[in-house]
């Protein structure tokens, strides 16, 4: 007989209580209680063999080198740290509509060599065919099977036996182990938990796909992203083309890799070089316009900003952001007010950063900064100059990391010249480049370099 019982579970850390309580005493937040009814039951966790572990000697322990999954896929592979481990378990989260199902699918499909499980409790069997006609891709050895039930699904894992498992999405998935609705603290945890033992203990793969809460973390408790091995988040807008697979958590690599995307119709498209893409061809004679040799995670890539500057014709002067914090776009128009002496604060400023893409690497102050001086005066940076610099309070030019990258990268689209920190330049090699490298050391020496 199933002994029943209410309790008050955290949606953050997890944390169950017999009453409600307004503040969690563990984690700390507040109103993150939510009732839960829990049952406890005798029946086994899941219908795979369990083995019996023992203590072992650190020095007895076997490395052998884990062969990783490849999952053809040359920006997944990268964000993955080379490759799936066997035995792991990845999360990804997204936005609704993001692309989160079409990216899984569309890789798992090409895994001709691996006999893959795709289970769908969102989506009918027909509707992922039709998505895979739309991709043009087929395989011999993905099966589909559209369940819920995590006792219905370890069943049909045991039948198939298959490489891989997908899980679409564990939100939807519950187990009757716990008497509470799908989606629920409890029955995410307990899901989750079932399916990491699951996978360590078979050395399958598990790929889940999880949703986003309205603050944008993965829905569900906190301790979700505690027990998988990876967290990777695809982000992006709909309204544009580009998609970023940003790594979260990993501990089978970095988790400063990301990989880019370009939504097409026949499905994502992996973008190998996305300096390009993100560079407007045609913006030469045009004011506002400044190019920005940027980092994100451990790839540079050079990006477009945008700046219009024009009186405010309401009385209250406007400020608008797009891909670029709002309020270090604030604290950069008064250094220019402050220490440049420039009057925007009677002027609508509109800033922009091109492609849809959302940066926040701090060497991007610099290109902010000449775009909206351009927009301001109405003068046209030289198309074949870009900048890359970091602005302090007092004005300065402060140095960034991975100089070289940058430069190189700017060298390899051939840029003629590059604005950097004066700092940045020390134990620095420029003679074998053919780029021309302009050091700067306050907000007024790039402002004459740029405008003369």
């Amino acid at each position: 007989m199933a002994k029943t019982k209410t309790a008050f579970v955290c949606s953050q850390c997890g944390n169950d209580s017999p009453k409600w309580q307004g503040k969690c005493p563990v984690c700390g937040e507040w109103n993150t209680y939510v009732e839960e009814i829990i049952s406890k039951s005798n029946a086994p966790l899941s219908n795979f063999d369990t083995f019996r572990s023992k203590p072992l000697l650190l020095k007895d322990i076997q490395t052998d080198n884990e062969v990783r999954i490849d999952m053809n896929d040359l920006e997944l592979n990268r964000v993955l740290g080379g490759g799936l481990v066997p035995g792991s378990l990845v999360l990804i989260g997204g936005e609704p509509g993001i692309g989160k199902s079409t990216l899984v699918l569309q890789t798992v499909l090409k895994l001709d060599k691996y006999k893959t499980l795709y289970v769908s409790g969102e989506e009918s069997a027909k509707q992922l065919k039709l998505r895979a006609e739309r991709l043009g891709v087929d395989s011999e050895n993905c099966y589909i099977v559209c369940e819920t039930n995590l006792e219905q699904i370890f069943t049909h894992i045991n039948n198939i036996k298959p490489d891989l498992v997908i899980i679409d999405s564990i939100q939807t998935v519950f187990t009757e182990r716990v008497e509470s609705s799908p989606g629920s603290i409890a029955q995410v945890r307990e899901s989750s938990a079932s399916i990491l033992k699951f996978a360590k203990e078979t050395n399958t793969p598990v790929l889940l796909i999880g949703h986003i809460n309205k603050e944008g973390n993965i829905a569900g408790p906190k301790v979700l992203e505690h027990i998988v091995d990876t967290v990777l988040q695809f982000e992006g807008d709909r309204h544009y083309m580009y998609r970023i697979l940003r790594n979260i958590k990993n501990r089978f690599g970095s988790t400063s890799e990301l990989g880019i995307y370009e939504m097409c119709q026949r499905g994502l498209r992996e973008v190998n070089n996305p300096s390009e893409l993100l560079l407007t061809q045609n913006h030469e004679g045009l004011s506002g316009v400044s190019i920005s040799a940027a980092i994100e995670g451990v790839r540079p890539f050079l990006i477009e900003t945008q700046a219009l500057v024009s009186t405010a014709a309401y009385g209250m002067p406007q400020r608008s952001s797009t891909g670029f914090d709002i309020r270090r776009m604030n604290m950069l128009l008064a250094v220019l007010e402050k220490r440049v002496g420039f009057k925007l604060g009677q002027k609508d400023v509109f800033l922009n950063i091109a492609g849809g893409l959302r940066v926040n690497d701090p060497a991007m102050d610099l290109a902010v900064i000449a775009s909206i001086l351009s927009s301001n005066l109405d003068v046209a940076i030289e198309r074949e100059v870009c900048t890359c610099g970091e602005v302090g309070l007092s004005g300065e030019i402060r140095p960034v990391n991975r100089i070289e990258q940058r430069i190189l990268e700017a060298e390899k689209l051939g840029f003629k010249k590059i604005l950097i920190p004066q700092n940045n330049l020390k134990e620095f090699d420029n003679k074998k480049l053919s780029i021309q490298i302009k050091t700067v050391k306050k907000v007024e020496e790039a402002f004459k370099e740029l405008f003369g």
